[in-house]
C-alpha cells in the first residue's frame, strides 16, 4: 500500500515540478542540518551517515544536486536524503522542501495529471515561438534587426549561440504562425495579451528577440528589445515575458545554463545588469556572465549564484543607477552571508556599461576591472562614506549609524561581529585621525631634572578674549565654568581639542576664547601640570558655582573627570537642540516621523539635564562632608 501511495503522489507531481524543487533546494544546507560538513574544493565532505567509517568518503555536490558515498555507494538528491536518512514519508519530505523553497505542492486530484501535461506542453509553445523568431531574423523582415546586431559587433556565432530572433510589428503574426496551439495556451505561455473588451494580440512586436532558458537549457520565456523607438515612444526599451507556470523572473538568471559550466572552469561568475551586457561579454570571450531579468537580485538568485562560486562578481553600470542597483544587491545579501558565501563588486567608469568598456577600450580593460573587484565590505564602506556630506559631527554620526544598520542586518553572528569591528575601526580612523607628532621645542630654563617651562603666556588680545568669556560673554554658566576649568587645568585642553573646536564653530561668542586656550596649550609643559596664571589679569572663576572642578578643595583627579564630563555636555547639548529644531521644522512634511524623533530627542535632553544636575548634587555632598 505504501508503494501505491507513492505512485499516486508521483502522478500529482510532474517531473518538471520535481526538477524545479531540486533546483531551488541547496543540498548542502539540507544535509548540513543533521551532518557536520567540511568544505572540500567545490564540494562538501563528511563521514558517511549510512555506514560506519573514520575517514570521510561521503561527498555533497550542490552544483549537480546529489550526494554520493564512495564507501557504501549511497546516492541521492534532497528528497532521497529526507526519506532515507531522516526516515520521512515521500510526500512529507516533498512538502517540507517545497515550503522552504516557496513552492506550492500540487493537490493530488485527478486534474493534477492534466495540469502537469499542460505545463509540459507550454515548453512546446515557447520552443515553437523561438524557432519562428529565429526564422524571421534570417528572412526578408529581418534586415533591420540584423543591421542592429552588426552595429553592436556581435559575431554570427554569437547570434546563433544566443538564439537572436525577430518579432514583426503585425499584432496577429505569432497567432497565425502558431495556429496549432489554442489561444488559452498562448496566453498562459505569455506570448499573447488579453485585454477586456478587445481581441487578444501578440505581446512582442517590432522587437529583437532573445530566448530565456531554464537550467536545463529549455526556452521558458523571452526578452525583446525595441528597434524603432520613434514609432512608439511610450513603449519600454526592453520587454520580458510575464511570470508563467514556466517562468519566475525572481528565480531565474539569464544565461545561467551556459555560464555555469564556464564558471566551473574559470572559478568566477559575473553578474551584469542586462542580458545584452551578458551577451557582449560572451562575444568578447567571457562566457561566465549572467543577468537578472528586470529586477534587483533576489534571495533565490543569490543562492543560485552561490551554488556556482563562493564570491560572485557584481558588475553594474558606472552611473548612479548602477551603483544603487549594487547597493540593493548588497542589502539583499547581508542577511544571507555565511562562511564562504559573499560578493565582490566592480565599479565601472562613470557612464560605462560592460559593452561600452569592451568596445571602446578592449577586452583587457574589462579583465582589468574584474581583477580589481572590491570586497562587499570595502564597497559598503566606500558607498556610505560618499553617500552624504561629512562636514559636521552630526554628519559623521549619521555615517556611523548607517554602517551599524547594515551590520545589524547580518544574521551570522561571527560575520556580524567581524563586520562591526572592521567598519567601526575604519570609522574611527576616519572620524578621529591620528594627530601628527608635535615637534619638541624645549622652553624655559634648564634645571636639575630637565627643562622647566613657565606658565603659558598669553597675548593681551587672548587675555581679553578669555576675560570677556569668563565675565559673562559666554552664553551660560556651563560655558563660563568650562572655560574657567580649562584655565585651571590647561592639560585638559588638547585631549578635548576636537570637542572644543566644534564648540567654537557653533558658538561665536565663545569661539575666540577657545582659540586662545588652544594657542596657550601649545606652549604647555604637561609633565609640570602647570596652570594658566591668573596673575596676567584673568578674572577668577565665579564664586557661586555648582561645579566642583572649580573648587580648590576638590581632588585634582576627580576635578579633571568632572571637567571632561562638562566639556562633553557642552558640545552635546547644542547638537541635540539643533537636531530637535530640525525635527520640529520637519513636522508638516513628516508628522509621524517628526513626532517620534522629537520624543526621542527630548528624552535625550532630559537625560543630559539630569547629568548637569549631578554636578550640583556632587558639590553639595562635598560641602556637607567638609562641614561635618
Amino acid at each position: 500500500m505504501a508503494g501505491a501511495g507513492k505512485v499516486r503522489s508521483l502522478m500529482a507531481l510532474s517531473p518538471q515540478w520535481l526538477d524545479e524543487l531540486r533546483m531551488r533546494t541547496t543540498l548542502s544546507a539540507v544535509i548540513g542540518r543533521t551532518l557536520r560538513l567540511t568544505k572540500a574544493g567545490r564540494e562538501f565532505k563528511a563521514c558517511c551517515p549510512f555506514h560506519n567509517e573514520k575517514t570521510p568518503s561521503f561527498y555533497v555536490n550542490d552544483e549537480k544536486g546529489f550526494y554520493h558515498c564512495f564507501g557504501c555507494e549511497a546516492h541521492g538528491d534532497a528528497i532521497r536524503w529526507m526519506t532515507d536518512q531522516r526516515g520521512m514519508p515521500f510526500m512529507d519530505a516533498v512538502k517540507e522542501l517545497a515550503a522552504e523553497a516557496g513552492m506550492e505542492v500540487p493537490a493530488p486530484d485527478p486534474r493534477a495529471a492534466q495540469r502537469a501535461e499542460k505545463r509540459a506542453s507550454l515548453h512546446d509553445v515557447t520552443a515553437a515561438a523561438q524557432a519562428w523568431f529565429e526564422g524571421n531574423l534570417r528572412g526578408a523582415d529581418g534586415s533591420q534587426p540584423r543591421a542592429y546586431l552588426s552595429r553592436r559587433g556581435f559575431s554570427d556565432s554569437t547570434i546563433r549561440e544566443f538564439g537572436f530572433g525577430y518579432a514583426p510589428t503585425d499584432r496577429q503574426a505569432l497567432k497565425r504562425a502558431l495556429e496549432r496551439f489554442e489561444e488559452p495556451m498562448l496566453l498562459e505561455a505569455g506570448m499573447r495579451i488579453e485585454v477586456e473588451g478587445k481581441d487578444p494580440y501578440d505581446r512582442f512586436r517590432g522587437r529583437l528577440m532573445l530566448p530565456i532558458h531554464d537550467t536545463r537549457g529549455r526556452v521558458i520565456a523571452f526578452g525583446g528589445r525595441i528597434l524603432d523607438s520613434d514609432a512608439n515612444p511610450n513603449a519600454p526599451k526592453y520587454l520580458n515575458s510575464p511570470d508563467t507556470p514556466l517562468f519566475d523572473k525572481g528565480r531565474t538568471l539569464y544565461n545561467l545554463h551556459r555560464a555555469a559550466p564556464a564558471a566551473r572552469q574559470s572559478g568566477r561568475m559575473i553578474v551584469v545588469e542586462g542580458y545584452m551586457d551578458a551577451i557582449a561579454l560572451a562575444n568578447a570571450g567571457i562566457d561566465e556572465a549572467v543577468a537578472p531579468l528586470g529586477t534587483a537580485l533576489t534571495e533565490n538568485q543569490l543562492e543560485l549564484l552561490w551554488r556556482q562560486v563562493e564570491r560572485p562578481i557584481l558588475c553594474f553600470d558606472g552611473d548612479n543607477a548602477g551603483q544603487r542597483a549594487a547597493m540593493r544587491a548588497i542589502s539583499r545579501a547581508l542577511p544571507m552571508l555565511r562562511p564562504a558565501h559573499s560578493l565582490a563588486i566592480v565599479r565601472l567608469p562613470a557612464g560605462k556599461d560592460p559593452d561600452d568598456l569592451i568596445r571602446e577600450n578592449g577586452l583587457a580593460a574589462m579583465e582589468e576591472a574584474l581583477a580589481k573587484a572590491a570586497s562587499l565590505l570595502d564597497t559598503l564602506w566606500e558607498f556610505e562614506k560618499t553617500a552624504a556630506p561629512l562636514n559636521s559631527p552630526e554628519d559623521k554620526a549619521g555615517l556611523k549609524a548607517r554602517l551599524l544598520d547594515h551590520v545589524e542586518a547580518i544574521q551570522h553572528p561571527d560575520i556580524r561581529a567581524l563586520y562591526k569591528r572592521e567598519l567601526l575601526e575604519r570609522f574611527s580612523n576616519f572620524a578621529f585621525p591620528p594627530r601628527p607628532p608635535r615637534e619638541f621645542k624645549p622652553r624655559g630654563e634648564w634645571k636639575k631634572g630637565g627643562f622647566r617651562s613657565p606658565a603659558p603666556t598669553l597675548s593681551d588680545e587672548a587675555r581679553d578674549r578669555l576675560t570677556r568669556a569668563m565675565q559673562g560673554g559666554a552664553r551660560d554658566a556651563l560655558t563660563r565654568a568650562v572655560i574657567a576649568g580649562l584655565v585651571r587645568f590647561p592639560d585638559q585642553i588638547l585631549p578635548h581639542e576636537d570637542a572644543l573646536a566644534e564648540l567654537a564653530r557653533r558658538d561665536q561668542n565663545v569661539g575666540p576664547a577657545i582659540d586662545s586656550l588652544l594657542e596657550a596649550a601649545e606652549t604647555l609643559d604637561l609633565s609640570a601640570q602647570s596652570t594658566i596664571s591668573l596673575e596676567r589679569g584673568l578674572p577668577a572663576p565665579p564664586e557661586k558655582t555648582s561645579f566642583a572642578f572649580l573648587d580648590e578643595g576638590t581632588d585634582p583627579g576627580d576635578a579633571r573627570e568632572d571637567l571632561a564630563e562638562a566639556v562633553s555636555l557642552l558640545v552635546e547639548r547644542p547638537a541635540l537642540e539643533s537636531a530637535l529644531a530640525e525635527a520640529t521644522a520637519r513636522f508638516e512634511r513628516d508628522p509621524e516621523g517628526s513626532i517620534a524623533e522629537q520624543a526621542r530627542l527630548r528624552e535625550r535632553l532630559l537625560a543630559l539635564n539630569e547629568r548637569l544636575k549631578r554636578f550640583g548634587r556632587k558639590k553639595a555632598a562635598a560641602a556637607d562632608e567638609s562641614e561635618s
